[in-house]
């Protein structure tokens, strides 16, 4: 299947120092895919910086194709058509996203006329529908609330109703639930899975949950420093992680059934750009460093069922596999 999107050694660096060093991904029509990691991994800057939205100190270099369209270094006539219509955002706070001093309605029916050239009682007529399809009651009146008047789970519907207006083909979920509660948190999830089924849109849920994305999405790319370290389909992923920091993820969740046990953790931090080890970053955190980690960068190395973790000892496993004979 042709990939809606490619993106193709992506490289961001603010003031010279490196945020991104060579993302290799592509995203199916219709597909979820779930990125994770720590905070500072690069999950939010590769979206951002893949719809032009990183500020001018930013230094972007590498490819990102939409349906083979390049975007990276597209003029701005074309970004403003594609961010929103056919690439839509939502982020984790709502309160900072609306406009406190506009009615819900006002902001709705701005993306129509943007996206779609609606407006008057046209506009206003599909705003409410985008409501009532988000699950907000009494979607007329509310129509004509200001954000304060809605609760922390009825703005980010609110949100997600702004960002389906342009009817996107790819919807971007930036951490939707970190500031909801537990009960909220599963209905706005339960939504998106609805909505993507709905309407055939593809969905990259950005989420530090891995329980989370375990029940959203199809796939998962695990990011560590600027890098996808392991990407897998959900299942295997999680049945055979292959990158010691994804095992190490998977050995920090609490387990659901058999006894008890001591959660693990991962020592240390994300180094910061300007203090990144030689060789592997993840490398002083790894229980399994070998000294060869230190020399360069590990390549990602395509293991099997569309299964690739950047590894030096998955490489070295890899390469003794494909020595012996079948």
């Amino acid at each position: 299947m042709t990939p809606l999107v490619s993106i193709r050694n992506l490289t961001v660096a603010f003031d010279g120092q490196p945020a991104l060093r060579g993302i290799d991904l592509d995203i199916s029509p219709g597909e979820a895919l779930g990125m994770v990691g720590e905070s500072g991994c690069g999950k939010s800057v590769t979206w951002l910086a893949a719809l032009g939205l990183l500020p001018g100190r930013a230094t972007i270099g590498g490819s990102v194709r939409l349906a083979g369209q390049e975007l990276l270094r597209a003029p701005a006539s074309v970004l403003e058509r594609v961010r929103g219509g056919r690439v839509a955002m939502v982020f984790q706070d709502p309160a900072s996203s609306l406009n406190p001093v506009h009615r819900i309605g006002r902001q709705i029916t701005e993306a129509l006329r943007l996206h779609r050239d609606m407006t008057g009682t046209t506009a206003r007529a599909e705003a409410k529908r985008l409501l009532d399809q988000v699950g907000i009651p009494d979607a007329a009146r509310r129509l004509d609330a200001y954000p304060h008047e809605l609760s922390g789970g009825q703005n980010q519907r609110v949100m997600i109703a702004i960002a389906l207006a342009g009817r996107p083909e790819l919807l971007v979920a930036d951490e939707p639930t970190t500031a909801l509660d537990v009960t909220i948190q599963a209905q706005i999830l339960d939504l998106l899975g609805t909505l993507r089924r709905e309407m055939g849109m593809a969905l990259v849920l950005i989420s530090h949950d891995l329980g989370v994305v375990a029940e959203t999405c199809e796939r998962v790319a695990v990011m560590y420093a600027g890098r996808i370290v392991e990407e897998a389909v959900t299942e295997r992923l999680f049945a055979t992680p292959s990158h010691p920091y994804t095992r190490g993820l998977l050995g920090a969740l609490p387990p659901i059934h058999g006894p008890r046990r001591r959660l693990s953790a991962i020592p240390g931090g994300v180094p910061e750009p300007w203090a990144m080890p030689p060789g592997c970053a993840f490398a002083p955190r790894c229980p399994m460093r070998l000294s060869a980690c230190d020399a360069g960068l590990p390549p990602a190395v395509t293991l099997e069922q569309s299964h690739r973790a950047a590894c030096i000892r998955t490489s070295v496993t890899q390469l003794v596999q494909d020595s012996v004979p079948a």
